[in-house]
Formats: C-alpha cells, structure tokens, sequence
C-alpha cells in the first residue's frame, strides 16, 4: 500500500494523539469515500469535489479540526463544551469530539460546498 501525504504527517505525531486522529481520518472517508487526502497549510485536510472539506493536526497540548467558520457557526450549540475559534475546534484525548460531531460538521461543509 502506498504511503500518502497524511501518513507522512501522522508518523510524527505522538500515539495517542494519532490514534484518535486515525478515527477522525477513516470516519471522514467512510462518511465521504469520494474526498481526496491532501496537505492544506502543513495539515492533514481533505477536499471534496475539488474544494477544502475539512482538516485536522495535532499539537503539544491539543489536537483541532479545522471545518472553516460557518459549519462552526452554525454548530455552536453543538459545540459549546469545546473551545473554538474563526474555523477552528480544539479537543484533547481527555475530551475528544465525538465522531457525530465531526459527521455534523462535514455535513455542514457539503452543504456549502454542493450549493
């Protein structure tokens, strides 16, 4: 199998905080199988049909999902246990986001998309 820009990405970062990205990874393709695995700003990222569908990266102390400002915007309700910024939501092993959660904002994000 060959090794994509993702893999790379993920070789470095620490177990667990991989493992808990690797969910958000295949969870994106089972729910999208269409997106295409890019490297958007240094992070993992996946387009749909051409245009940014979401991205994710790992940190010292957090990890993020990056789904631009409006799915977030949108989801505030959602997403009031989490700190969140213009296009950014943070989470940490000890409070991960939930797959549905993640479901909820790439759906948000195709919406915008297919319009």
């Amino acid at each position: 199998m060959l090794m994509t820009v993702i893999d790379e990405y993920l070789q470095n970062v620490e177990p667990k905080q991989k493992a808990e990205l690797e969910k958000i990874r295949a969870f994106v393709h089972d729910q999208v199988p269409e997106a295409e695995e890019v490297i958007s700003y240094g992070m993992p990222a996946f387009k749909y049909k051409g245009s940014y569908l979401i991205g994710f990266a790992a940190f010292k102390d957090h990890m993020s999902v990056f789904p631009t400002p409006e799915p977030i915007e949108t989801l505030k309700d959602d997403l009031q246990d989490f700190r969140t910024s213009k296009g950014t939501v943070l989470f940490t092993l000890e409070h991960p986001l939930s797959l549905e959660a993640v479901g909820k904002l790439v759906d948000e994000r195709m919406k915008i998309i297919n319009k």
